[in-house]
């Protein structure tokens, strides 16, 4: 197998530490290896016996490098993507700026891979919330066509950076310490023993930004604009491990039975459903694992057609930085890179 020479931009925040682990878990053949970062520029990481400098991420940063990670946030994905795809280096972006782009591909190897083939150098990563969503959903679509999905998330604080992980750690400390709550920064409402109905900007619809890339990404993955999506996310006091309620309709009746034995063949998921034992989906046991977890698996019993689920998730590995490489393996695996 060949070496890839391999770009990190946005190497030491929460998806970068997540892909330098699973390059390395997955024993992705790297050649020539560049972090690149903001404010981290010049420390130095130890990664898989070689010691790399964090660089500044310029316009000519990727010349004799053929993949690039991103996730540094859509500024500046937008200021240096392009330069990167134009000097050979196919670019892999975590942040939102490219998504609903209608010549950027939008992939999750599981459902849609064959999409990268139509890549110009740029492939978006899709939202951490919309990707375990839609490798569940999937097989269920190309069994009886799902009609509408109704969402509603419980999205961990890891989802919004390092830096919410530690405010829910220190206001959860202050709290049972007896304390007043000593930091409040990140959300615009403590978060420690609390649910915001609040992820990313309210828009002029009513939905926030969040709830709109849910609705509008699924889509684009699905190859389906006739799907009808519409979803409510919220931030819950959970470290890792995103969570969501999905109910859908299908053209054709599936049971309950049905959908188990649908998701039991499906890649990346793992059915942990046997309620009268206390089995379902956790975030805790779904934190620092690779697959989308499904149960709660039953029958809605208010229309001909319908099914509830839980569906479970690390946000940071599959929802994030493990996708990523996973669209890196597949463009190895087409002699793409």
């Amino acid at each position: 197998m060949k070496n890839v020479n391999v770009v990190i931009l946005g190497a030491t925040g929460a998806v970068g530490v997540e892909f330098r682990k699973i390059l390395l878990e997955r024993k992705f053949p790297i050649g020539k290896i560049k972090f690149l970062g903001n404010s981290t520029v010049g420390q130095t990481i130890e990664f898989g016996g070689r010691s790399v400098t964090v660089e500044a991420a310029r316009e000519d940063s990727f010349a004799g490098y053929q993949l690039g990670l991103f996730s540094a946030g859509a500024t500046i994905s937008k200021q240096v993507a392009r330069a990167a795809a134009a000097a050979g280096c196919v670019v892999v972006d975590n942040s939102s700026a490219w998504r609903m782009e209608k010549d950027i591909p939008l992939v999750v190897p599981e459902v849609n891979p064959n999409d990268v083939d139509w890549h110009p150098g740029i492939i978006a990563n899709p939202n951490c919330s919309t990707i375990q969503m839609v490798v569940a959903l999937k097989p269920l679509h190309d069994a009886a066509r799902i009609k509408r999905i109704v969402v509603s998330t419980y999205q961990a604080v890891s989802g919004t950076g390092l830096k919410a992980v530690d405010e829910l750690t220190i206001q959860t400390r202050d709290i049972m310490a007896g304390k007043p709550i000593s930091q409040r920064k990140v959300y615009p409402h403590q978060i420690a023993f609390n649910a915001l109905p609040q992820i990313d900007v309210f828009l002029e619809n009513g939905y926030t930004k969040e709830e709109m890339k849910m609705v509008n990404e699924t889509k684009k993955i699905m190859g389906d604009d006739a799907i009808q999506v519409t979803a409510t996310t919220v931030r819950v006091p959970v470290f890792y491990g995103h969570s969501e309620s999905v109910n859908i309709e299908t053209e054709k009746k599936l049971s309950a039975q049905a959908v188990r034995e649908l998701l039991a063949g499906a890649p990346g998921v793992t059915v942990v459903d046997d309620p009268a034992n206390g089995r379902y989906p956790l975030a805790l046991d779904a934190a620092g694992k690779d697959d989308v977890f499904v149960g709660r698996i039953r029958e809605d019993e208010s229309i001909p057609n319908g099914i509830n689920m839980w569906i479970v998730s690390d946000n940071i590995r599959k929802g994030a930085a493990l996708n990523a490489v996973q669209i890196a393996e597949l463009l190895m695996k087409k002699n793409i890179i």
